[in-house]
């Protein structure tokens, strides 16, 4: 077993600056299990753990030392070693990990796999520090790993957005605009009005992304940023803000004024802009958190039936992804950094999804 363990770290103060982080593994003690972080998915999303890490306390679920933080990622991890009599090693996890190579958590076995109990993790939503075995996910399809560590955790997110205001009948609204469009998670969105059946989505993207959200064949209508003024909805609308960019919400705002009846808060893939403030007119701009609305869900629907809903729809939404998402692998250190980088820069197209490991090539499975 190896004894250091090397992580991809992001400065607190500046989201520019990075380094990789070696540290000693300090032998399990009781009730612990350590985990192999096989394989992690990259996407805007991380950048949005990065600008929201104080605001949700994303920096605290993988805690190191002080101005630093380690972005959790959805991925794959193996167990290697394990100081708890219910878990065993070998057994194969999906869930949230730092971008690291091995990650050692307390367990609490549950349903599904197990739960990390450290005192750090306490006041996270039970989602995010949960780890699902293959053997009793049912939503694991080994052909689709990648997929699912770019996918599923954003399409969950998409698909009880996209719940949330069914279940509040769209505010009386009809037409849902999505900024930032091109993003997977207003992808998910997207692909989830469309399945229901709801009214009108409307797409906004950059120019150089229209002609790749047009081709989704999800929206009612795509338009860029600089056509924002040009919108004519049908009927009243909503606002599912991906962007981040407070200014852009600003713009939707003044243009529509009494048409739009909610403004939901998502992403930060513009992580430069200022985000939105209450002072605009219309509704107030409202932050959705997801476990939330799962957790409502839960209650009314039940586990089981929850559970099933989720799975047929993330199948539907995995199996549709082929036609528009190309996955790409990376492994080690300089790759993880270039990616992420990338990804801060808006450099990385729509249509790629990036799966990395900081394991080495000939030590990784990626």
């Amino acid at each position: 077993m190896t004894e250091s363990n090397l992580s991809f770290e992001v400065g607190r103060d500046d989201f520019a600056v990075t380094r990789t982080h070696a540290e000693p593994l300090a032998p399990l003690v009781d009730g612990q299990v350590r985990f192999r972080v096989d394989r992690f998915a990259l996407t805007a999303n991380n950048v949005s753990y990065v600008v929201a890490g104080d605001l949700l306390d994303y920096w605290g679920f993988f805690p190191t030392e002080a101005g630093w933080g380690r972005v959790p990622a959805m991925g794959w991890a193996d167990v290697v070693e394990s100081r708890h009599g219910e878990v065993e090693v070998g057994g194969r996890y999906f869930g949230w990990f730092p971008m690291s190579q091995y990650l050692t958590v307390d367990a609490k076995p549950s349903t599904s796999g197990f739960v990390d109990q450290a005192e750090h993790r306490a006041e996270h939503a039970p989602i995010y520090r949960t780890f699902t075995a293959t053997d009793r996910d049912p939503l694991y399809d080994r052909k689709y790993e990648d997929e699912h560590a770019l996918l599923r955790g954003l399409f969950l997110t998409a698909y009880l957005a996209e719940d949330f205001f069914f279940s509040h009948d769209f505010f009386g609204a009809r037409t849902s605009i999505v900024l930032s469009a091109s993003s997977k998670t207003a992808i998910g969105f997207a692909a989830q009005a469309h399945a229901r059946g709801n009214g009108p989505v409307v797409g906004v993207t950059s120019a150089g992304n229209v002609g790749f959200v047009e081709g989704l064949g999800l929206y009612h209508q795509v338009v860029s940023y600089e056509q924002l003024e040009e919108l004519a909805p049908e009927g009243d609308a909503l606002l599912v803000d991906m962007s981040g960019n407070g200014e852009i919400v600003r713009r939707v705002h003044e243009h529509l004024e009494s048409k739009l009846k909610y403004t939901m808060l998502i992403g930060a893939s513009h992580w430069q802009a200022d985000r939105a403030s209450a002072d605009v007119p219309g509704p107030k701009p409202t932050f959705f958190f997801a476990p939330t609305q799962a957790g409502l869900r839960m209650k009314e629907w039940g586990p089981a039936v929850y559970a099933q809903r989720v799975a047929t729809a993330l199948a539907r939404f995995v199996e549709g992804s082929g036609s528009w998402l190309s996955i790409e692998r990376e492994t080690g250190a300089p790759a993880v950094e270039s990616i992420y980088r990338r990804l801060l820069e808006g450099k990385i197209s729509p249509r790629v999804g990036k799966i990395a490991s900081l394991h080495e090539a000939s030590d990784s499975a990626v």
